[in-house]
């Protein structure tokens, strides 16, 4: 047995209720790692959708950022980061989302992307597009890279390594409009489905920060691989490339170019 989109939507826009809840309380958080915080709410809000998921479908697998790996039945397997952009959810800062995906056999099927503070729920089902509050949504059409903006993210325990993404990001600032850091993966990947960004780009994330939005900007005739051609998407660490079509290859050749140079 599969969900369906309308139940997984449902799901997700009931866990943001939570988060909005405890956001206006005293919330208690602390760090896992070197500057990487949870907050209450990031384990609420999983636990939530957890038992919804183990309630419906007891057999199916759940990676998930907070309690990990729940190994089921590895044919279903759902992907779930309860607060996107954890840091920006503390400071009130309104980008961030609850994001919940589900695949079968390893091909993803569902994906749902909800950020409450700016009333904005993105989802696809594999094939049958991409939406946005239930409305139709598309990558842009701009196909010229200095007409593009950009998105990316630096991951702090790779800054003086050759992965910094550093020299990624000087390079194309000087091809592109511009390069925004949002620090929310997933509102950055729904920003490039819905055409507010051309690109989005980043190294070392995790399969949970970016299954739903795979599944979103393909459906909205975008592209997305792994940085280089050469990686996982959804299984261990993330490199990762989105783009619209007419972008991604002058991407991915840019890319290439300053790997080449390491």
């Amino acid at each position: 047995m599969q969900p369906t989109l309308d139940q997984v939507v449902t799901w997700t826009t009931e866990a943001t209720d939570i988060a909005l809840k405890m956001q206006g309380e005293n919330l208690k958080s602390h760090y896992k790692a070197a500057f990487e915080l949870v907050t209450e709410a990031d384990s609420a809000v999983e636990a939530y959708l957890i038992e919804k998921i183990q309630a419906q479908f007891p057999d199916h697998s759940i990676n998930a950022e907070e309690s990990g790996e729940h190994d089921r039945d590895s044919d279903h397997k759902w992907f779930i980061d309860p607060i996107d952009g954890t840091l920006n959810y503390s400071h009130e800062l309104p980008i961030w989302a609850v994001s919940v995906a589900y695949a079968y056999k390893a091909e993803l099927q569902i994906g749902v992307i909800c950020n409450p503070a700016m009333k904005e729920t993105y989802s696809a089902a594999k094939g049958q597009g991409a939406f946005l509050n239930g409305e139709p949504t598309k990558v842009s059409s701009i196909g010229t890279m200095n007409e593009a903006l950009l998105i990316t993210g630096f991951r702090r325990n790779a800054i003086g390594t050759p992965r910094s993404n550093i020299r990624n990001f000087t390079r194309l600032s000087l091809e592109t409009q511009t390069i925004r850091r949002l620090g929310s993966a997933a509102m950055d990947l729904a920003y490039v489905a819905c055409g507010r960004a051309e690109a989005f780009w980043e190294i070392d994330l995790n399969p949970w920060d970016v299954a739903a939005g795979i599944l979103i900007v393909r459906e909205a005739g975008g592209v997305v691989d792994s940085l280089y051609g050469d990686g996982e998407l959804l299984i261990g660490k993330v490199n990762i490339l989105a783009a619209n079509p007419l972008i991604f290859p002058q991407m991915r050749s840019v890319l290439l170019e300053e790997r080449d140079k390491l």
